[in-house]
């Protein structure tokens, strides 16, 4: 959505209830003046339409209905004409604003700067991705040497016009021969792989087709690779199918995707899912089998034979099939494979398992479960570097592969750590580190010094020297301490009167860390307080900490969402009238919940491609892998506890809601886009009072991975003009 003409402007007056006679040749100092004066205007919306069906659901002897149900129908007429009239009801009102298109030149100057990826090392080649500024998409470089110059390897933003064909994965071969790499269209989680040569920059007709959530193994002699595919959706059905029965097969080099060997399948557990690893020395493929998003799951492997792969699922050797916790393979030393696993250890550790003697009785712990909780780890250069969390931030702790432990890695400062990839036998690894207000700085680490040196710190436009982040714990409904970090300008007055952004998530065992965006810095700059809560069912103090903000304990996460408000405002760093709330995904669910059980408390919100049906969810693309986290309709408990907070089914009519700002994409295959519709059509229909309840639904994206930065930009000025009108910043 892009900032409007006069004449739409009075078109938007006259849609809105305003008057309808302007003089359309204004000057541009007149044009600053109305777009003034509309700041100032009571507005009334009229929202478009959106008829009540009669469809009717029984769960557990419940007769629900579901009026707009005709939603799921995305490319029928009426949907189609909804959609249309949504937008244009939003594109108006966001025309109102005053601010809009100052605010979205600053977001361009704050996004216009130089970021570069964490280096990968494949034989003598470094690899990297690079976005100069206001690129739309990040393009891959290729250095034959640290020193050497770096040359393009692969320019997304040459694959369409608009910057809507994005990277969705890549995986390079041992040497650094091949490279693997996926691309995504408009938004879609699908993703469609190509082979290029790397010598000559050439693709080979190589395609792989239908994989999704899935990245090539590469055999240690790159004659092929391993990976996961579904079934070929019906046609037209894309967007909607029911993403089950994957499949694992072998590709090999120069020959086409249906001659590939089948090397994995379980037609009795069609929810499975798999990944696929090939261990550094070339000796094993690993195959770790999910179900949905449980963080339990299984692992297969079997020796490769020097030869291409001749299939035959007999061969592969189950080592860990009790589903019965976390096991990430890290590597191996001839035949002891380490894990990360969550076994009898709620916060993580890593134990070694020799694949010839595998029983429980003769594992090794390595390094034992922390007061932190053990995020991720890697084995590179013979050595663990484990990444753990203490109160949501970053430290780096390596240990030998005894366990004994070498020291921490000094990281900057309060903020979150990544990177630190590479081989068993490397002797040097990259990371980056970011907070709320410094973008990622590169650093190498050499392993055997021990040391660390600065490789690329990324300029910005702005003062980070003006800014402070601080971390906070308040107790929860039920007592529970929960952190949250609050980013704002040095010396903030704690008056009541600030406007404050509080953002969360909680769920799928997914913590939020200290991150950086441009479109927070503009927020910052309007003088706003950025609060990130670290809600239960993430990551952030183990599986327990996860466990709690699940199923029938749901509820425990908007609970400590809501007291993050309230305490927000008892501190007086906010009133409820400059508080807006802001979640995506799971997130929006979270912000769709909140602003139905306590809608006085907030004055703003901004849902975005938020799970708001929770009765239907399964029923689209991998949504049944969420039953995990949500639980299923078919359990009558499990049923009541969604049935009480499922946003699309607890709207109460006459209701003042909180001005709201619903986020979504056409492309989105993975929250399907119905769930916001439904929303917006159920919210808007139940609005007892003038607060706006838009949508906003962006063409030719999907749920976030991949979008352009020119759309990146536009949806930030847009959701930043929709609270400084709705908030009152000055």
């Amino acid at each position: 959505m892009k900032t409007l003409s006069t004449l739409q402007l009075a078109s938007a007056l006259c849609l809105l209830g305003g008057a309808c006679r302007l003089n359309t040749e204004l000057p541009p100092e007149g044009r600053e003046q109305l777009a003034a004066a509309l700041d100032r205007a009571e507005i009334t919306i009229a929202y478009p339409p959106a008829h009540r069906g009669d469809v009717v659901d029984e769960y557990h002897g419940e007769k629900v209905a579901d009026p707009y149900r005709w939603l799921e129908e995305l490319d029928s007429p009426a949907t189609r004409e909804w959609i249309e009239a949504e937008n244009l009801v939003t594109g108006l009102y966001l025309a109102t604003s005053s601010r809009r298109e100052k605010l979205a030149q600053r977001l361009g100057e704050l996004w216009n700067y130089e970021r570069c990826s964490p280096p990968v090392k494949s034989g003598s080649r470094y690899f990297f991705s690079k976005n100069d500024g206001l690129q739309n998409q990040s393009v891959v470089y290729v250095a034959d040497g640290l020193a050497a110059t770096p040359r393009v390897l692969l320019d997304p933003n040459t694959l369409s016009k608009d910057g809507t064909v994005a990277l969705g994965g890549s995986t390079i071969s041992e040497g650094g021969r091949w490279y693997a790499y996926g691309v995504a269209d408009g938004g879609s989680d699908w993703t469609t792989w190509r082979v290029r040569d790397i010598d000559t920059g050439n693709d080979l007709a190589d395609t792989i087709r239908w994989t999704k959530f899935n990245t090539p193994a590469w055999r240690k002699d790159g004659s092929g690779f391993y990976y996961a595919r579904y079934a070929a959706p019906v046609e037209g059905a894309e967007l909607k199918a029911k993403n089950q029965d994957q499949r694992v097969y072998f590709h090999e080099l120069f020959t086409n995707q249906d001659e590939d060997v089948l090397v994995y399948e379980r037609p009795d557990q069609p929810q499975w899912g798999f990944a696929a690893q090939v261990t550094d020395d070339g000796a094993y493929l690993v195959l770790t089998a999910s179900e949905g998003t449980d963080p339990k799951n299984r692992v297969f492997y079997k020796p490769l034979e020097p030869t291409t792969e001749s299939g035959g699922a007999d061969k592969l050797v189950p080592l860990l099939v009790d589903f019965n916790a976390s096991y990430e393979f890290l590597g191996n030393q001839g035949s002891t494979f380490f894990f990360v696993t969550n076994l009898a250890a709620p916060r993580q550790r890593i134990v070694a398992i020799d694949v010839a003697k595998p029983e429980r009785a003769n594992w090794r712990e390595i390094v034992g479960e922390q007061q932190d909780t053990l995020q991720r780890a890697s084995l590179v250069g013979a050595k663990l570097i484990c990444n753990y969390l203490a109160d949501a931030h970053s430290v780096i702790v390596v240990h030998a592969l005894d366990g004994a432990r070498e020291g921490e890695i000094e990281l900057p400062g309060l903020g979150t750590a990544g990177g630190f990839g590479g081989s068993i036998d490397d002797q040097e690894t990259f990371y980056s580190f970011a907070s709320f207000t410094s973008p990622p700085t590169i650093f190498r680490y050499d392993l055997a010094t021990k040391t660390s040196e600065l490789f690329r710190r990324a300029p910005t436009t702005f003062d980070a020297s003006q800014y402070v982040t601080e971390q906070v714990f308040y107790a929860s409904k039920d007592g529970t301490r929960v952190p949250m970090f609050l980013t704002h300008k040095k010396g903030l007055a704690r008056n009541g009167a600030n406007p404050v952004l509080l953002y969360g998530y909680g769920g799928f065992n997914n913590p939020l860390t200290p991150s950086f965006a441009p479109s927070r810095i503009a927020w910052l700059e309007l003088g706003g307080v950025y609060a990130v809560a670290n809600l239960r069912g993430g990551a952030e103090y183990g599986e327990a900490w996860h466990e709690a903000g699940t199923k029938l304990k749901k509820q425990n996460v908007f609970d400590d969402f809501i007291a993050a408000a309230e305490y927000l405002i008892g501190e007086k760093w906010t009133s409820s009238e400059k508080l807006a709330i802001q979640g995506g995904s799971n997130g929006g669910l979270l912000v769709g919940a909140c602003i139905l059980q306590r809608p006085e408390l907030f004055g703003a919100a901004l849902p975005a491609v938020g799970v708001m049906d929770m009765l239907r969810f399964r029923e689209f693309t991998i949504g049944w892998a969420w039953e995990s986290d949500y639980g299923s309709v078919k359990n009558p408990d499990e049923y009541r506890a969604i049935r009480a907070y499922s946003p699309v089914h607890n709207t109460a009519t006459g209701t003042c809601y909180p001005a709201t700002m619903i986020t979504t994409a056409d492309h989105d295959d993975r929250v399907f886009p119905a769930h916001s519709f439904k929303f917006a059509a159920a919210l808007q229909a139940a609005q007892g009072c003038a607060n706006p309840i838009l949508i906003r639904i962006d063409v030719r994206s999907g749920h976030g991975a991949g979008k352009p930065t020119s759309k990146q930009i536009e949806q930030a000025a847009d959701e930043l003009a929709f609270l400084v009108r709705e908030l009152g910043i000055n």
